[in-house]
């Protein structure tokens, strides 16, 4: 039996090394190779084309910028669509697990998952399965049985100014940073301050997140 080979993708050397002394034991599972940021991972993933990668959602560099695990995700698999890609993290909340499911990602297993639930979720997604567990079944029901939002008498996060609403329907329109400078004619830096002022006003990890709750709001 061929075994599946695995990409794991985390910024955190412990939690990589911890994954894969998971898998030693596993016959049919092989580790290939390691990534510690998103940009890592799209090029591992373009040279060692593994079958699955275990992606961290936030993967940013020391500084705070990089690519994270959703934009990764969706970058990859814009080139290589057979790769199954499993989520991994500590946020369980709805933000989190639309923007992976809307990546393209094909499970979602919280960091601390019992060893089975891993190892199930990893032979789901390379036998091209999505398994997001009852947990996310249930989220989705929810989230799809509550009615749409029909008030429209105050814009959207008046908590935000209208500069950083700006950036913020950029942000879910896709833009990198380098885009909405030149667009705005802002420098890179500036855009960097209002990308973090954004995120802690809404309370929100990372640019999925930010651009989930943007088009839920109707920001595009």
């Amino acid at each position: 039996m061929d075994k599946i080979s695995l990409l794991i993708a985390d910024d955190h050397t412990l939690v990589r090394q911890g994954l894969s002394a998971l898998f030693l034991t596993t016959p049919d599972i092989e580790v290939i190779g390691e990534a510690a940021t998103g940009d890592e991972a799209i090029a591992k993933a373009a040279e060692l084309k593994p079958d699955v990668i275990l992606m961290d959602i936030q993967m940013p560099r020391p500084d705070g910028t990089g690519m994270n695990g959703i934009e990764a995700t969706r970058q990859i698999l814009q080139t290589q669509p057979g790769i199954g890609i499993v989520m991994v993290t500590m946020l369980d909340d709805d933000n989190s697990v639309f923007a992976a499911m809307r990546a393209g990602a094909r499970g979602y297993i919280l960091k601390g998952a019992d060893k089975a639930d891993v190892l199930k979720t990893i032979r789901a997604a390379a036998a091209g399965e999505a398994l997001f567990g009852p947990g996310i079944a249930r989220r989705m029901m929810n989230f799809f049985r509550e009615p749409p939002k029909t008030e429209a008498t105050s814009p959207a996060f008046p908590e935000l100014t209208e500069r950083e609403r700006e950036i913020l329907t950029l942000i879910a329109q896709g833009q990198s940073n380098a885009a909405i400078a030149e667009r705005l004619v802002i420098s890179l830096k500036t855009v960097s301050n209002h990308i973090s002022n954004i995120f802690n006003k809404l309370q929100v990890a990372d640019r999925a997140q930010a651009a989930i709750r943007a088009r839920e709001a109707g920001l595009r």
